[in-house]
């Protein structure tokens, strides 16, 4: 096995570059940014329409370019190529992740009802809101997804391991939010808990973003589209009217459910299922990469 490592030829530069986890980073990241310009620009310049025609087309526009920047680049890179977008078995983990995402929600509802945090006020359902707000929420899932699990994640984690990957992608998840209305310190923490560890878990166990980009997508919808809770701080107009109460460690006060300790440990054992699964098949974990390269010496 030495020797047939000795006599591979070597690689050319530029693959050297594009394989090391550090360089692939910093190419996913700039691709990213391109994207973020090209759907700034759009926004900017697209013909008049209604917001809800819009945000169906803007929907559209984000999950095409992230798919086409996967299939054509982000799958090529890092020292273990792969693709994170994969066709094959995508419908039935988008449905799985769908399914736990309005799951896990609709129990920090359920137990926020029953200790008073929670109140529905009245209905006020629309087919047009609901097309309207499912659209919004699958944007913001697949754009946070093919950052901070599809890029960040990736290659972290081929650099300095799973567990790396997954507290630093937790705390700057958590970060990315303290900048929203009403966050608090306490609020980036839960975030960071709840969503960082559920959806990096789930993306270390199936090594695609389908799985968390429909979690995320139905976490979301669900809770400001569905039960008129405040996403993450942002009040949305939902399928009921309510009204959030009683103490902030319940309630999350204005920011929401998710600065709530019920949803830090709903969300967040369901996150610590995923990872623990994850790290139970020992495929799933990698190791830095300088302990592989230690190995392989």
């Amino acid at each position: 096995m030495q020797h047939a490592i000795e006599q591979e030829p070597d690689r050319p530069l530029w693959r050297r570059i594009v394989d090391f986890p550090l360089s692939a980073l910093v190419i996913g990241v700039w691709i990213f940014a391109c994207i973020v310009t090209v759907e700034a620009l759009f926004q900017k310049w697209h013909p008049s329409m209604a917001k809800m025609e819009f945000t169906v087309l803007f929907a559209l526009l984000n999950v095409a370019l992230c798919v086409i920047a996967d299939k054509l680049l982000l799958r090529h890179l890092g020292e273990q190529p792969r693709d994170d977008l994969r066709f094959r078995g995508a419908g039935g983990q988008l449905g799985l992740g769908v399914m736990i995402g309005l799951v896990l929600f609709a129990a920090v509802v359920g137990i926020a009802a029953i200790v008073g945090a929670y109140r529905i006020l009245s209905c006020c359902s629309t087919a047009q809101l609901l097309i309207l707000l499912f659209g919004a929420g699958i944007t913001a899932a697949v754009t946070e997804e093919f950052f901070f699990r599809g890029i960040l994640f990736r290659w972290i984690e081929e650099f300095a391991g799973s567990w790396a990957a997954l507290l630093v992608t937790a705390l700057l998840f958590g970060l990315a939010h303290r900048a929203n209305p009403n966050a608090t310190w306490f609020s980036s923490f839960a975030i960071a808990v709840e969503a960082g560890i559920l959806l990096g878990g789930a993306y270390m166990l199936t090594r695609s973003l389908w799985l968390p980009i429909g979690l995320h997508a139905a976490w979301n919808f669900a809770e400001g589209y569905i039960f008129d809770v405040p996403v993450s701080g942002l009040p949305e107009q939902g399928l009921v009217t309510a009204k959030l109460s009683g103490r902030v460690l319940l309630s999350g006060g204005d920011f929401g459910l998710e600065a709530s300790v019920i949803a830090v440990v709903i969300a967040g054992s369901a996150g610590a299922w995923f990872v623990w699964t994850a790290a139970a098949r020992r495929g799933q974990l990698v190791q830095p990469w300088w302990v592989r390269k230690r190995d392989l010496a």
